[in-house]
């Protein structure tokens, strides 16, 4: 956000951004499904940012950008953000209402089709995974999976 932001109206919320970065908005299903169903505890815990943050204006189009995560090289999601749920400009509105919105606030806006939870025989991360997610002129990022120390 480049300033303070409530009740903004969708027509205006551009004017709030200063730019966009792959978050990796990590869930731990196990503390959403077995430990209470309040999936809120298992999304937010850590969702490494970037590696770099792109100003508004080094995009395009924000509704046209192409997104994958490779997991040990296998494609498990992708997607494009012309096919969001909601477009960014009505997420930071309609979150406006809410709460208001500081200089420095990341909103995540959620992830394509093919988490674990949606397949057949859901395979979720395990130690030793290596991910790879990749956001058209936002980079990429690797991670791999290490055990609770």
């Amino acid at each position: 956000m480049e300033k303070e932001a409530k009740n903004i109206k969708e027509i205006n919320s551009q004017d709030y951004i200063f730019g966009y970065c792959i978050v990796n908005d990590i869930s731990e299903r196990s503390w959403q499904k077995d430990r209470g169903g309040q999936w809120v505890k298992g999304k937010s815990i850590a969702g490494p940012c970037g590696p770099i943050l792109v100003t508004k204006d080094e995009i395009k189009n924000i509704n046209d950008l192409n997104l994958l995560l490779n997991v040990n090289e296998e494609k498990r999601q992708s997607g494009n953000t012309s096919r969001m749920i909601f477009n960014f400009n009505f997420l930071i509105s309609h979150i406006s209402q809410f709460m208001t919105l500081h200089p420095g606030t990341i909103i995540t806006t959620g992830t394509p089709a093919g988490t674990a939870m949606e397949m057949d025989r859901p395979r979720f991360l395990q130690v030793g995974d290596k991910l790879n997610l990749r956001v058209d002129c936002l980079g990429e990022q690797n991670h791999i999976v290490t055990a609770e120390s």
